[in-house]
This record gives C-alpha cells, sequence and structure tokens, in this order.
C-alpha cells in the first residue's frame, strides 16, 4: 500500500489543527506513511491518537530539550515558546503501554544552539543530559529505538551513546534531521544508528564552501550506506525544494528521496524501497 515513509513528522502539532486530516490524506494517496512525534507529552499523547486512528502512521513519544526550560524559539520557519516539562518516565511509560503504535521514544537529545538566556549555560547542558539519559533509559528498559535530536552537541551526545554501549545498554534508534559532518556521522554508524536526512539536503550549498572545497551536506548524503539511511520531513517545518517556504506536510517526503536518488546517481525507486525497508527494520513496523 505503501511505497514510502516519512520517518520524521509533525501531524501533531498545533501547525495542523485545522487540516490535519486533509495532510493526512494527501500524503496517502501519494502512498507516504508516517511517523507522528512528539516534542512533550501533549503532543505525544497527539501523536498516538493520530496512530491510533490511522493504519500508515505510527507513533514516537518524548521530550525534546528545548521544552525543559521556558524560552521563545524564534527562526526562520520555527516561531513558538516552549513550556517548561520534567520528563516523568512512568507517564511516558503509560503512552508506550497504552498502545502497540508506539515504536520509539524520542524526539529526545541535546540542543545547544537554542539556549534559554536566564538559566547559566552549564546548568541548561546538565539538565539535557539528564533528561536524554533518562530516555534512553527507558528506551532501553521497553525496548524501543530513540528518535534523537542533535544540534551543536554531537560531541557530547556521542560520547554518552558510546557510555551505554560500553556498559552493554545496546540502544538502536536514528539521528534525525541530520545535518553535521561525515565524522560524525560515521561515529554514530559504527553504533549501528541510522542517519535520517531531512529537505535541508535539498537547498543550495554555500557559494564560500563550494569554493573553498568544504564538505558540504550533500556530501555526506553520499557516504552514507543507502542501507543506514532514512528521509523524512520534520513537518511542519523544513520545506524541500521545491515547496520551500511553504508549511512542509508529509507528502513532500518525495522530494527528499528524489534529491538522495540524484546525488547518488541511484533510481528513486532504490532509494525509496530501501529507506521504506530501513524504517520497518529499524522501528519493527
Amino acid at each position: 500500500m505503501f511505497r514510502r515513509i516519512d520517518a520524521h513528522s509533525h501531524i501533531n502539532f498545533n501547525a495542523y489543527k485545522d487540516d490535519a486530516e486533509q495532510v493526512i490524506a494527501r500524503a496517502f494517496e501519494e502512498g507516504t506513511a508516517m511517523l507522528a512525534v512528539g516534542s512533550q507529552y501533549s503532543t505525544s499523547v497527539r501523536a498516538v491518537e493520530y496512530a491510533e486512528k490511522h493504519e500508515g502512521i505510527w507513533a514516537v513519544v518524548g521530550l525534546h530539550p528545548s521544552h525543559l526550560f521556558e524560552q521563545h524559539i524564534d527562526e526562520e520557519e520555527i516561531s513558538y515558546t516552549s513550556v517548561h516539562e520534567t520528563f516523568d518516565a512512568a507517564a511516558y511509560r503509560a503512552l508506550v503501554k497504552r498502545s502497540p503504535k508506539v515504536v520509539a521514544i524520542g524526539e529526545c537529545g541535546l540542543d545547544y544552539y537554542r539556549l534559554p538566556e536566564h538559566v547559566p549555560h552549564e546548568e541548561v547542558r546538565a539538565r539535557q543530559k539528564e533528561a536524554f539519559r533518562a530516555q534512553l533509559d527507558l528506551a532501553h528498559e521497553v525496548d524501543l529505538p530513540i528518535m534523537i535530536h542533535c544540534r551543536d552537541a554531537h560531541d557530547d551526545l556521542a560520547t554518552i551513546l558510546e557510555e551505554y554501549f560500553a556498559a552493554g545498554k545496546k540502544i538502536r534508534g536514528n539521528i534525525h534531521c541530520f545535518t553535521g559532518t561525515w565524522p560524525e556521522a560515521e561515529r554514530y554508524l559504527q553504533l549501528g544508528f541510522y542517519i535520517s536526512f531531512t529537505g535541508v539536503i535539498t537547498y543550495k550549498p554555500k557559494a564560500a564552501d563550494i569554493a573553498a572545497a568544504v564538505e558540504t551536506l550533500q556530501d555526506v548524503v553520499k557516504k552514507v550506506p543507502l542501507e543506514k539511511m532514512l528521509i523524512e520531513t520534520d513537518a511542519p517545518y523544513l520545506a524541500p525544494v521545491p515547496m520551500r517556504g511553504k508549511r512542509n506536510e508529509p507528502a513532500y517526503v518525495k522530494y527528499v528521496g528524489e534529491m538522495v536518488a540524484k546525488l547518488r546517481e541511484i533510481s528513486v525507486e532504490e532509494v525509496e524501497k530501501q529507506t521504506l525497508l530501513n524504517t520497518q527494520t529499524l522501528f519493527r513496523l
């Protein structure tokens, strides 16, 4: 029925409060299934509700690092005021038990780019690490993969994962919306993690980087093994070319797959078939 899957969308966010069902229908008409990903308890609950309602949707539940403190986030395509939440393992564990459609813990991780100004940054980083470890522990306990957000914190995050592996707690999962370097990707790949790409790979690399022969994200796409790759939208954010500037939606994940195929000089069908299989394998769909 489905020929591709959006491995990370936020159809459960308020951006779709007026037309979520129409957006979902458009994706299904394109042959696109999706994972609905929570960023706090309320959106995690809505993710479960959508997954329970639709055969082609699965839920991911967890707490994003930006919601550990109240702060205003205002970037291109992203503007909201986060609501302070402390990670409650019991509450998220109950969501896992509520439905077999819950297939992962997340989106969680570390974000050193968005740090509230009213709290010492060392305290923020410490709290983020604590919440991330708590969600890794829950993922290990309930035997689910982890959906990881990482921005400007790859060394600290990979170090934590390596510590878990050294302790015998082998966590499986994916690094969502990857925009890092090849050495950073390689470090995750060595732990068995999948690397997930968004519409960012469709954006033209900076001319200065090309001129200086600096490695671009598109170069990384060429190097990540296809059998360890996922494609996603991160909708409603990061709409791919040719939809850039519009509200993103799961149906647009096809453009991400098309760019992967172009960069790797293979067919779109091969990309869609393999990334669908990868997503099914990782999340046991």
